[in-house]
């Protein structure tokens, strides 16, 4: 079926008769819960809400999409520039990593969206595909073209509807995920990328085109923002097919385990309420969960390393000792900090410039992502060091790391929390990396074109050695990329082949950034919506529509 111009999707959202169509058709179909569906697709982020949509596209196909977090509809998700209210609301699952040695036993917490949207409700809305290179190594990992940069490219070309300088071979038009730049940024967003270019930091009119398929460089930042307004992924796909009677949405739907026929998933058991429900689906169960709980949920089942599963008691259904394992991360420091010469207010979503680099020349892919932010932004560590209110900042990244975590099962019930062991710079060339990029980061800072904005630098300032190294430590937090949980590929740590099927098992796909056999250079968000396109695309050709 034809993509609907996004002026098409953007009245039918705002329009106040849609709106109650929504309402009261959900509301029916909620109160009609059917005993079975064709396809039981859970989760609503940035993968599921693209897959609920692409089969919804069928008519004929019943599709249930279940949703652990509530409405989305909510000014603290709607205004870009109260994303941060989010964190630690109850649209955020809590997750925290456990105490960490390597950042000086500290806990650092692991913010993830439990609301309609996912991810991409409470997220900063920046929009990074990741590098070529990335894509090329999903295909070789996978054995599959399909999941190259050049196939890959022409999904995004397809469902972008950019609104930018003019990119044809890189950018597309009329698609449902509309792509802009603050029209108006922050004076401090076009200094930092003139202190780059002075660098020798090429800059380019946008951050996904050219700049991610060679070296790297810098940009004003591509953000999902239309109209003053965040653009979630569920309210470009989904939403616009919510007044269809083969599409039902559910709200505060905990998925808790998978259930089997022998080895074939014929449903999912899900809270509802104080409620559990056993809900049958005739084609297939697709988990769009997330990093951590895909495989938290996988394990639950009897999916996962048969010791790991029978230490807890839960039958093993299918022996995958990756499920968990192979966890990644982008983590940065938070951050480099200046204090205004006269304060500016933040505009759009506060980071409007960005620049991805190398810590070493020989790398092929950059490792490194620097971000400006236009408010202070701390760790609860270095808030210590009790930095101005009128300050703004450079949070250096870390984009490619080495350092592997893992995830274990607490308990065999579904409330029983999850310890997540992230070991973030737990590689000891992860920390010489962010070394490099805390150094970068400050030469951006200090130099001629950012002058006029800065009284005078807050921290780290000069810093070396020892010292450095525990700034870093102590303001290292998460970059909210959690990912690669259950990795795609053909190893024996690998979860799903390159058709996103689940090894050993019938019936269950997996469609999130845990298939990710190493996190991509960038944010997440728009990974994760080619990962939902994929499985959208490998569902139609399996089941004929």
């Amino acid at each position: 079926m034809p993509f609907k111009k996004i002026s098409d999707h953007a009245a039918n959202a705002s329009d106040a008769a849609f709106v109650e169509k929504v309402r009261s058709n959900q509301l029916k179909l909620s109160q009609d819960l059917r005993a079975s569906y064709d396809f039981i697709v859970c989760g609503s982020g940035s993968s599921g809400a693209v897959v609920a949509r692409r089969l919804a596209e069928n008519t004929a196909a019943r599709v249930l999409l279940l949703e652990a977090g509530g409405s989305d509809d909510l000014p603290n998700i709607t205004e870009p520039h109260l994303w941060f209210t989010n964190l630690g609301s109850e649209r955020d699952w809590g997750f925290q990593a456990r105490p960490n040695p390597d950042l000086k036993d500290r806990v650092v917490s692991l913010n993830m969206g439990k609301v309609l949207g996912g991810g991409s409700s409470i997220n900063l809305m920046a929009w990074a595909r990741g590098h070529k290179n990335d894509w090329d190594y999903f295909a070789q990992e996978a054995a599959d073209p399909a999941w190259n940069y050049a196939s890959v490219l022409e999904i995004y070309r397809r469902v972008e509807d950019w609104h930018g300088t003019p990119d044809p071979q890189h950018r597309g038009s009329g698609g449902p995920v509309f792509v802009g730049q603050g029209p108006d940024p922050n004076p401090i967003a076009p200094a930092m990328l003139e202190a780059a270019r002075l660098l020798g930091i090429p800059t380019f009119a946008n951050q996904n085109g050219e700049m991610m398929e060679g070296e790297g460089g810098g940009s004003i930042t591509d953000v999902r923002i239309h109209d003053g307004r965040r653009l979630s992924v569920f309210r470009s796909y989904t939403f616009p097919y919510m007044d269809r009677p083969n599409l039902t949405v559910l709200t505060d739907a905990l998925v808790t385990r998978l259930i089997f026929d022998g080895k074939k998933v014929s449903g999912v058991e899900v809270a509802i309420g104080n409620q559990v429900h056993r809900i049958a689906a005739d084609s297939e169960v697709v988990l769009s969960l997330g990093a951590i709980n895909t495989p938290k949920v996988l394990m639950q089942s009897g999916i996962g390393d048969e010791a790991e599963l029978k230490r807890l008691g839960i039958p093993v259904v299918q022996h995958l000792p990756g499920v968990g394992q192979n966890f990644q991360d982008h983590c940065m420091v938070a951050s480099c900090m200046w204090e205004y010469e006269e304060p500016l207010a933040p505009r759009s979503n506060a980071s409007e410039a960005t620049l991805f680099w190398k810590s070493d020349p020989n790398l092929d892919t950059p490792d490194l992502q620097i971000a400006q932010i236009e408010v202070p932004f701390t760790s609860p560590e270095t808030a210590k060091l009790n930095p101005p209110a009128g300050a703004w900042g450079i949070c250096p990244g870390l984009v490619r790391p080495k350092s592997r975590g893992r995830l274990h099962l607490t308990g065999p019930n579904p409330h029983d929390p999850i310890e997540i062991e992230a070991n973030t710079l737990s590689h000891p060339d992860d920390l010489e990396a962010m070394l490099r990029c805390v150094e970068l980061s400050r030469e951006i800072g200090n130099s001629a074109p950012l002058r006029a904005f800065v009284k005078r630098e807050v921290m780290p300032g000069k810093l070396k050695g020892a010292a450095l190294e525990d700034f870093i430590r102590s303001g290292i937090v998460s970059y909210w990329h959690q990912t690669c949980t259950a990795k795609m590929g053909r190893d024996e740590m690998s979860v799903v082949d390159g058709n996103l099927k689940v090894y050993g098992i019938e019936k269950l796909r997996i469609a999130d950034g845990s298939i990710m056999p190493r996190v991509t250079a960038g944010n997440t968000m728009a990974p994760c919506v080619v990962i939902g396109e994929r499985a959208g695309e490998i569902l139609k050709k399996e089941y004929k529509f």
